[in-house]
């Protein structure tokens, strides 16, 4: 008598990290993950080779170029750069770390164990906007994953109290990201883009959407692209110069459920 199994499900492992504990300096310091905001590149090397070490997945995490798009890739194995073009990366594949950066936009962080299919997504005003995270279930869906049973976590990004823009871009936002319309906490119009997106993912059918509640424009312990604009905004400042925090999600085959 032959038979065969199938595997059980993995588990989905999720890490956010914050600036705190790298080697990079001065207004990157400490723990800078983007190689492209004009860091010390052996800097930047040194934090991502402490993060796939403190993962267990040296040598296999994959980044994305990251351009404010809705353009979602399949990777199956590590790249030697930056999938280009790309805001939203999935893999079937156990022990592929899947690595997003942001500095206010939103990093979203997904999975479903028993499919075993995970996926990252960099969501920003445009991107978020234009359905990058609708995308990203999509593209789950198409390796075997259920929307029903996918597990989202929005993390750190500026939150919709802090996020002050005109009225009429606020209202273009609304009216393609339903739900991101806000007012700051002085009382202008605003976008939050995590709300937003949560409305979003729920209405597809996710059932389950946690956001981590930390504000990148007020969090000294994260980075934050706007906080330093305005921080660039004083005369002889120069341009806003900051680092790049990581989402990195990835399927864990030792650690069943």
């Amino acid at each position: 008598m032959t038979g065969s199994t199938s595997p059980g499900p993995a588990r989905v492992r999720r890490v956010v990290t914050t600036r705190r504990g790298g080697r990079s300096t001065g207004p990157y310091g400490d723990f800078n993950l983007g190689e492209h905001v004009g860091d010390d590149p052996a800097a930047v090397a040194a934090n991502r080779a402490r993060l796939a070490a403190a993962t267990g997945l040296s040598g296999r995490m994959v980044g994305m170029d990251q351009v404010h798009g809705d353009r979602v890739a399949v990777v199956r194995a590590p790249a030697i750069r930056s999938v280009p073009g790309a805001d939203g990366l999935v893999t079937d594949v156990p022990g592929l770390g899947l690595l997003v950066l942001a500095a206010d936009c939103v990093p979203i962080l997904a999975g479903d164990t028993g499919a075993r299919v995970v996926g990252a997504a960099h969501a920003g005003r445009l991107g978020a906007a234009a359905g990058v995270a609708l995308r990203l279930l999509e593209t789950m869906t198409g390796l075997g994953a259920r929307v029903a049973a996918v597990d989202v976590l929005l993390g750190p990004a500026i939150c919709g109290q802090c996020y002050e823009v005109p009225t009429a871009l606020r209202d273009e936002v609304e009216a393609a990201l339903p739900g991101s319309a806000s007012r700051t906490r002085w009382g202008t119009p605003g976008v939050d883009v995590r709300a937003g997106l949560a409305r979003q993912l729920a209405g597809a059918g996710v059932p389950t959407v946690r956001i981590d509640p930390r504000c990148t424009f007020t969090d000294a312990e994260l980075y934050s692209h706007r906080r330093a604009t305005l921080a660039a905004g004083a005369p002889g400042a120069g341009p806003p110069v900051t680092g790049r925090q990581g989402g990195l999600v990835w399927l864990d085959p030792d650690r069943r459920r």
